[in-house]
């Protein structure tokens, strides 16, 4: 297969990456940790754990992004039964006011129509069932009471409803608020066990960032057709991103998380994925073999399917690996993550 090498894309990476403030480049959290370093640390074994931290904060990015992505579908959901109910009372105040107008005049007059006997009544579905009253009814003062009867009901089911959305965004928004907890407490833990190491060790932590950004640089993605016009839009898009970091809950476009990315990339193209990469997984046909992958589908990794990227071609992925890291291309292979499947959007 023919190949060519993806020319070396500009990027924000600053020129001071590997000095004394390396730590930034590997640092999640804004503010410095307060808690005391662990004694006489484990290097080796201090990598390793900020490596997990790492990876539970992106797996529960996913559960943030998943709760973010139903609170904001809820928040729409609420604030469309609230302009509806206001519309219906509206009506309803208003059928209630000719309605009444008519029950004053006729009251005045002397005498008052069963139907508006049943208008006025407590339990104005219950005195409609009965018949006796219906027969003595005029048919528009019946239409018009029964019009109103039924307005009452839809007006008490979507205030029902609402109140149950309400609920539902409460619920929603308490979960929100854990996951972000969650996060933010793996980021500090990992930036805590970051400041045990030694300046030097920090510089060399972030020089192996700056290297799989250099061989992002320079990786031979082939010549490989994306399967449709608009995967290969959507990698496209993807690929002008390269070298934006990645954030928590981010989603472009400046910066990502990894589901974020593949989300955003496809908006650009007009086509609608879920935030998530557990609902990514699902969202097109599946590609059980990494042969088997056009550019442009995506790449769903790990076996809770925390993890979403574009293949590239090559055996490469385009995707927001990790905190610390920026928009690159990498081997699955090498990625640490096992491949799970692809995803074809169609």
């Amino acid at each position: 297969m023919a190949s060519h090498r993806r020319p070396k894309q500009s990027s924000p990476r600053y020129t001071g990456v590997i000095t004394a403030t390396a730590a930034a480049a590997v640092a999640l959290s804004a503010q410095a940790a307060s808690a005391d370093p662990l004694p006489d640390p484990n290097k080796k074994g201090v990598t390793a754990q900020v490596d997990r931290l790492y990876e539970q904060a992106t797996q529960a990015t996913e559960k943030y992004n998943g709760a973010k992505e139903k609170s904001d579908a809820l928040k729409k959901e609420v604030e469309s039964l609230q302009d509806s109910t206001a519309r219906k009372q509206g009506e309803l105040n208003e059928l209630r006011d000719r309605i009444g107008a008519v029950a004053a005049g006729q009251y005045r007059s002397g005498g008052l129509d069963p139907t508006l006997q049943l208008f006025l009544s407590e339990d104005p579905d219950t005195y409609l069932e009965k018949a006796s009253a219906l027969d003595r009814a005029g048919d528009r003062q019946t239409a018009a009471l029964q019009q109103f009867l039924a307005q009452q009901r839809t007006l008490r089911q979507q205030r029902a409803e609402a109140s149950e959305k309400l609920r539902e965004l409460d619920s929603t928004e308490k979960e929100l608020g854990k996951r972000k907890t969650e996060i933010q407490g793996k980021l500090r833990e990992a930036q805590r066990l970051l400041n045990t190491l030694s300046t030097k060790e920090r510089a060399r932590i972030a020089q192996e960032e700056d290297r799989a950004d250099r061989a992002s640089a320079r990786v031979e993605l082939g010549n490989e057709a994306s399967a449709s016009e608009r995967a290969a839009a959507a990698f496209a898009a993807a690929k002008s991103r390269v070298g934006m970091p990645y954030v928590w809950g981010a989603s472009g476009p400046a910066s990502f998380d990894c589901s974020g990315l593949t989300s955003w990339a496809y908006r650009q193209v007009g086509v609608t994925i879920p935030r998530t990469s557990q609902a990514q997984a699902g969202a097109g046909t599946r590609i059980n073999s990494l042969s088997a992958l056009k550019p442009g589908d995506l790449v769903i990794m790990r076996s809770d399917l925390s993890h979403v990227g574009f293949y590239a071609g090559n055996g490469q992925i385009l995707h927001s690996p990790k905190p610390g890291a920026q928009v690159r291309y990498e081997s699955i292979a090498r990625s640490g993550m096992p491949f799970m499947w692809g995803v074809r959007i169609g």
